[in-house]
């Protein structure tokens, strides 16, 4: 169910260096979405993608054996679901609610010939995506368990304002799909990280301290 929602809650992102373009409300119309609601499915028309106000979503496929592999997370403001061949290639779900922002494919195209800052941005942030997606191809064919989970929480830190807390709006169901690993093995690796003094997990909180970061960085290289 779509409703209007103003953005003032949700998780809160390192704001990005963009212009004002998308800050124009006729260029685009404000959605919410409560958690676990389907923004698209894959398959779907692509006739508008997204910009994210507050919260997180998640974009996946579903294998044919019926596993669930999570391609990204989408913090404020990230822009997702452009599509090259008009045609959605993931689902996207709201991780919890989720203000967004959509915009109609055809008209920003058109609109973007008149506004190269519009142009610009739609440009930095499909980089941006892109950069993201080679990082995550590394993550799952190279990188042992407790390295792609050190991986994860570093790059969550880095794109949010979480100053020593990386608060986990995601569960660790969606952590696992997002690295190729079982819930089972997530948790050893967080636990394994405690133990070494990486990181704290405080019991009254779904979060994680990042006591060293130095370390979480060597196990990411």
């Amino acid at each position: 169910m779509l409703a209007t929602l103003e953005p003032d809650m949700g998780l809160v992102r390192a704001p990005a260096t963009r212009s004002d373009a998308f800050s124009r409300p006729s260029l685009g119309s404000t959605r919410a979405y409560r958690k676990d609601e389907e923004i698209f499915a894959e398959g779907d028309d692509a006739d508008h993608f997204y910009r994210v106000v507050s919260g997180v979503v998640r974009t996946y496929k579903l294998l044919s054996d019926g596993r669930r592999q999570i391609d990204a997370f989408h913090l404020p403001g990230d822009i997702f679901g452009a599509e090259p061949h008009g045609v959605h290639r993931f689902t996207a779900e709201a991780v919890g609610d989720v203000s967004l922002v959509g915009y109609r494919s055809r008209s920003i195209e058109a609109t973007a010939l008149d506004n190269p800052a519009l142009a610009r941005d739609v440009l930095a942030a499909t980089m941006e995506s892109l950069a993201r997606a080679q990082e995550h191809m590394l993550l799952l064919g190279r990188k042992s368990a407790t390295e792609k989970v050190a991986t994860f929480l570093l790059g969550l830190a880095e794109r949010m304002t979480s100053g020593g807390v990386v608060d986990l709006p995601m569960t660790r169901i969606d952590i696992a799909d997002h690295l190729g690993l079982t819930i089972e093995t997530v948790s050893r690796s967080l636990t394994q990280l405690e133990r070494q003094g990486v990181i704290t997990l405080p019991a009254n909180r779904r979060g994680v301290v990042l006591k060293d970061r130095a370390a979480l960085r060597r196990l990411r290289a």
